[in-house]
């Protein structure tokens, strides 16, 4: 066997980005569905109500959501089994066959039921790519990181699917506001993203193709029979259940405070549409910048003191922070608002990874990460927007606002019961 290369300052950028730009594509991908539904929902449903079309891929966008416990288990055991660089290799593979599918099916008035068929097969393709690649790509960098800086390293992570996120709503402001008219955004100009988001694989193939793999993938000495296996998996339950537990409170914030924001801008707060879109993209600046200061500063004084300030921070304020967010008309206090939410955030994002991936052998190590990951996402994190929706349509908005913070609690509790992942590290084992 040929040694593995040395890991030097280059090599591990190297590894840094590889492992980090096919979450890029990936997360924008994803976020296309979402930020370009308005215009292309009229392209696979009957035009007679926008309003249903609108539910309708509403819908298809929670299949996806469904499905990512499903690539976490797929795309986990194949990692374990195949090795990180194939599995993220074929997951960007994936995500990019859904994005073209999406860009090139025809729509319900050339071939009916065909195309709605199609969309929710290319969702739930992309739903199994993402469920699968945030596993093997924290898997990754975190056993490509140095034991000193793998917070640091694996930070990286929520960077690019930050600036995924960010990539998206820039084509979407360029294309609205230079581009195309509404009319030909909804024609065909909702194509293109999908069309960029495809080639935009090809790059992170390429980027992709001369990854090495992690020493500690290659030096696994124990069975294929014993690699990424629910029956391996379940040794760890405890650990798995760990995952569940402090991934509800990331989850609901995270999707509250980056993704629902806009919404909660537009519809509660008063603020036009385009003030909400600039809002977002300032405040998610901040926030992906936030991420590698925030997970070396981990480094520095403990992951899992980290994660009880988190905790802490995310109980006390949340609820304040809404309450005056739904009150302000200003620009710069709502953005100044959503800043610290997310900064507050970023304590927990910044070291989640690394510290999901301390607590599982090399064995199950993707597979531990990704699926009670995807799982605790696709029940809390996929719908804490219909839920502060509904709680909102009830005339009950400030329910979801302690829902938010009793998850953001039992997340603490976990973070609190649980073991510090720096000090019995199962990467070192």
């Amino acid at each position: 066997m040929l040694a593995p290369p040395p890991q030097t300052q280059r090599f591990r950028l190297k590894s840094i980005l590889g492992g980090s730009i096919g979450n890029l594509v990936e997360w924008y991908d994803w976020y296309v569905y979402s930020i370009f539904s308005l215009y292309f929902a009229g392209s696979f449903f009957p035009k007679e109500n926008e309003t249903a079309q609108l539910l309708n891929t509403a819908g298809i966008f929670a299949i996806g959501f469904l499905m990512r416990p499903v690539g976490g288990w797929i795309m986990g055991s194949y990692a374990d089994r195949k090795g990180r660089k194939a599995a993220l290799t074929l997951s960007v593979l994936l995500m990019s066959g859904g994005s073209l599918m999406i860009t090139l099916v025809p729509g319900y008035d050339k071939i009916g039921l065909a195309a709605p068929a199609i969309l929710v097969l290319a969702r739930m393709i992309q739903g199994i790519s993402i469920g699968g690649e945030y596993g093997t790509a924290a898997t990754y960098l975190s056993e490509m990181a140095p034991p000193q800086h793998r917070g640091f390293y694996s930070s990286f992570q929520y960077v690019s699917t930050t600036m995924g996120q960010l990539v998206a709503l820039a084509i979407l402001m360029l294309m609205q506001r230079w581009l195309l008219t509404p009319e030909q955004l909804s024609d065909w100009g909702w194509r293109i993203p999908f069309g960029v988001g495809a080639l935009m694989a090809l790059s992170a193939i390429y980027l992709r193709r001369d990854l090495a793999e992690t020493d500690s993938f290659t030096q696994e000495n124990g069975s294929i029979s014993q690699r990424g296996t629910f029956s391996e998996l379940i040794k760890y339950k405890r650990e798995a259940l760990l995952v569940v537990g402090f991934t509800i409170g990331l989850t609901v914030s995270y999707y509250t405070f980056t993704t629902y924001m806009q919404k909660f801008l537009v519809n509660t707060a008063g603020f036009s549409k385009g003030d909400a879109t600039s809002v977002t993209i300032i405040t998610l600046i901040v926030f992906m910048l936030a991420q590698p200061l925030l997970g070396a500063l981990g480094d520095a004084i403990g992951r899992k003191r980290m994660m009880i300030l988190y905790g802490v921070l995310g109980v006390l304020t949340s609820i304040p922070i809404l309450l005056l967010l739904e009150r302000t008309t200003d620009f710069w206090t709502a953005t100044g608002l959503i800043i610290i939410a997310q900064l507050i955030l970023s304590i927990s994002t910044s070291i989640s990874a690394i510290i999901k991936a301390e607590m599982f052998p090399p064995n199950v190590r993707s597979l531990g990460v990704s699926f009670p990951y995807a799982l605790a996402v696709a029940l809390f994190g996929g719908t804490a927007e219909y839920i502060a929706l509904l709680f909102k349509n009830l005339g009950h908005a400030h329910w979801f606002y302690i829902y938010l913070t009793g998850c953001i609690a039992l997340s603490l509790i976990v973070s609190v019961l649980m073991r510090d992942t720096e000090k019995h590290s199962q990467m070192e084992a």
